[in-house]
């Protein structure tokens, strides 16, 4: 077989084949031993009717086309890795010549048109320049922190004043929507202050003791009439604060693994300092590929988005006012970045030689599926029943390209200082393994 390829543009390319009738002559056999199993014919067993026979009932011109059919993904396959390219849509197959009853042994000449990753040429990388918001991981402040947890063992006590924010209060609500109900609910326990409910109803239950109630219009929520501007009427039957324990050993001892509050406290003050670092390393690291990104002329094919609109959009389950312009437009442009994003760090993740680990696969399923409220072996079964499991190994070394660009990167907060992430770039649980392979290393070679 012979190949050529034109480069229609930098994500189009069209392979030009040529192949010669002994190439294809092995799939023409294996047409007609398919079909010698397929047709029945007197005086001759299954499997055993003559090919000259064969080709009376169903003609040349029929073979020819099923061997073309099961041989061209052969073909063109050798042609993608000949030239090294990767095809990221399906292709469009058209034959011009082929072996018919007229001329037997003609060559076939086809060309294919393929959408293919485009080639790029990537930027300096190292010693990008980002600035973020200036934190102080030692000043982090526990106190935020040891109050939700308390918050998580406090009791509620009824009080007999007006409800301001942070008190709990139990309602009985009524939708109107032309004097007419179209909405009901009682007992309902709201913390005043959350915004969890309907728009104005903080403002609306602020102020109010048990037993009174107030009326305001707002949007409904959910149900038949989500979206319709309604008169709700709200009576509190009862207000409740929450009384929280005190902060003390015995707490520490219930709400933790700890003896002491002052080992909690030193506990969650880690954690807020640990969070500051993170804060900041996630900030870097969205800048820093923006940044990276920016460098790179990178073409978008239009199949890709064309791909990425349809399965956003012919979601059955989405409401019917979710096909917008406005929305479409979000999308496109979501689809572009991630589409950039991808080819520019699987090029880096090239040119840094990184692969994949086990345990990396293992550590990202794990944290993707608790993202989803899925157990991880499900979850892993999904993907790889769905053949997604090449999806996932790409996922997680992009996140490997994107945290070497980062690492590499020189960071300033918005004071001067320089940020240190180096926690943030290589957790304690890898820097841990690459400390063990060192020594396994070190061990081996002195033996």
């Amino acid at each position: 077989m012979q190949s050529t390829v034109e480069n229609v543009s930098p994500t189009q390319a069209k392979i030009d084949l040529e192949i010669p009738f002994e190439d294809l002559k092995p799939f023409v056999d294996r047409t007609f031993k398919s079909l010698a199993n397929q047709i029945q014919v007197p005086g001759f067993r299954a499997g055993k009717v003559p090919a000259k026979l064969i080709e009376q009932r169903v003609g040349y011109d029929f073979v020819v086309e099923n061997a073309l059919n099961e041989a061209m993904d052969t073909f063109f396959q050798q042609a993608l890795a000949e030239h090294d390219l990767t095809p990221i849509a399906q292709p469009k197959l058209e034959v011009s010549q082929q072996p018919s009853a007229e001329d037997r042994e003609a060559a076939t000449k086809a060309f294919i048109e393929v959408t293919v990753r485009p080639e790029i040429e990537l930027p300096e990388y190292k010693g990008l320049k980002v600035e973020v918001e200036a934190r102080n991981g030692e000043d982090a402040d526990e106190t935020e922190a040891l109050d939700e947890l308390r918050g998580r063992f406090g009791t509620l006590k009824p009080v007999d004043r007006p409800a301001v924010e942070g008190d709990f209060v139990s309602l009985d609500l009524q939708a109107l929507i032309d004097d007419e109900e179209v909405d009901a609910a009682n007992d309902l326990s709201y913390e005043v202050g959350s915004g969890t409910m309907l728009e104005g109803m903080d403002e609306a239950v602020t102020g109010l003791s048990a037993d009174e109630d107030a009326t305001f219009v707002t949007k409904l929520a959910g149900g038949e009439h989500s979206g319709e501007e309604a008169t709700v009427k709200v009576k509190v039957t009862a207000v409740k604060e929450r009384e929280l324990p005190e902060a003390d050993d015995e707490f520490a001892q219930l709400a933790s693994e700890f003896d002491t509050i002052e080992e909690l406290r030193a506990d969650l003050k880690k954690q807020a300092a640990d969070s500051v670092v993170v804060e900041q390393g996630i900030e870097a690291r969205d800048k820093v590929l923006d940044q990276l990104v920016g460098l790179v002329d990178v073409e978008v094919p239009d199949v890709v988005l064309q791909e990425q609109i349809d399965q956003h959009f012919n979601n059955p389950n989405a409401d019917a006012d979710h096909d917008t312009p406005e929305h479409r437009a979000e999308v496109e442009e979501n689809a572009k970045n991630a589409f950039r994003n991808e080819i520019v760090l699987d090029a880096v993740a090239d040119k840094e030689e990184l692969g994949v680990e086990q345990s990396e696969l293992i550590d990202y399923i794990i944290s993707t599926s608790q993202q989803y409220g899925m157990d991880p072996n499900q979850f892993a079964q999904m993907l790889d029943g769905s053949g997604q499991a090449g999806m996932m190994v790409g996922e997680v070394r992009r996140r490997k390209a994107l945290a070497k660009v980062l690492e590499y990167a020189e960071v300033v907060d918005t004071d001067g200082n320089a940020v240190d992430l180096s926690s943030f770039v290589t957790p304690a649980g890898a820097e841990e393994a690459t400390e063990a392979e060192a020594v396994e290393e070190t061990e081996a070679t002195e033996k």
